[in-house]
């Protein structure tokens, strides 16, 4: 009998993560295309809600989406009046994206939706074991993230934080 590498998907860690995070994404983008939005275009809107007016480069960053994808899907957003784009006063090389009073309507209601789609997620889920889910996920990623996205140490853990208090 020849011996041969074994992958059990229902163990395997990727296919886990990809699993669920495909699921959430099929959920969300029922709601968004009520809307005319996509998930990446989501991810913009929501990212300038926390953040306020950011550069372009930094958007592409926050959101994992490729910068040359970024500059078509801004465009797109533009156009649908939910966000401007400008040059940075810094720089004419940099643009800088914002929602408009619009996108931030849509933003405000499109929140709840979201957060109530984590919570039917994270159902059953102690609060514990969230906190250490996030921590897990947030170390997984600066492990194995671009070299360029390593230069920041690991966001501080959610019990790191708890202990510090």
């Amino acid at each position: 009998m020849i011996d041969r590498p074994h992958l059990e998907l229902s163990e395997y860690l990727p296919y886990l993560i990809n699993r669920v995070g495909s699921a959430l994404v099929e959920r969300m983008e029922q709601d968004l295309a009520r809307h005319g939005l996509s998930i990446a275009m989501w991810r913009v809107l929501a990212s300038l809600s926390e953040s306020g007016k950011l550069r372009q480069i930094d958007i592409a960053g926050m959101t994992a989406i490729e910068v040359s994808t970024m500059s078509r899907l801004i465009t797109r957003i533009v156009r649908m009046g939910l966000v401007t784009r400008t040059r940075s006063d810094t720089s004419n090389r940099e643009v800088t994206v914002e929602l408009t009073q619009k996108g931030r309507a849509l933003v405000n209601e499109l929140i709840p939706v979201a957060r109530n789609l984590e919570l039917a997620a994270v159902s059953g889920l102690s609060i514990a074991d969230l906190a250490v889910t996030r921590d897990c996920l947030r170390q997984m990623y600066f492990n194995i993230a671009p070299h360029q996205d390593q230069l920041a140490e690991p966001a501080r853990s959610t019990s790191e934080a708890f202990q510090a208090e």
